[in-house]
């Protein structure tokens, strides 16, 4: 099978949908970040000001992990905000969650 795996193909397709909404939306500098998984990883977007993006297209939430490794990655980014943009089951990326820690939250409504 060429391409990669099934659920990566997904994961990849749903970050493109991500960064298309966004764009199409106010941020026209968003882009994917390449390179996940390495040890210095900075998210799955770039081009949002003062954000971190962890990107996710699973089966299953798994939202406690899913803050936490974004939060890990928001360090590494050296940004204020880091959240997760979870995929909702046959919805479209204008419907995904979006999700982070309240004290995250709390900073960035009161900045």
């Amino acid at each position: 099978m060429t391409g990669g795996s099934a659920p990566k193909r997904k994961g990849s397709q749903f970050e493109r949908d991500v960064v298309r909404y966004l764009r199409d939306h106010g941020f026209p500098d968003v882009e994917r970040a390449y390179g996940a998984g390495r040890p210095a990883d900075i998210g799955d977007l770039v081009g949002l000001p003062g954000i971190c993006c962890e990107v996710k297209n699973h089966a299953r939430l798994e939202l406690a992990s899913w803050v936490d490794e974004a939060e890990r990655e928001r360090i590494n980014a050296r940004q204020p905000y880091g959240v997760v943009i979870a995929k909702r089951r046959n919805k479209g990326a204008a419907q995904s969650y979006v999700v982070m820690t309240l004290e995250s939250f709390t900073r960035l409504v009161t900045s």
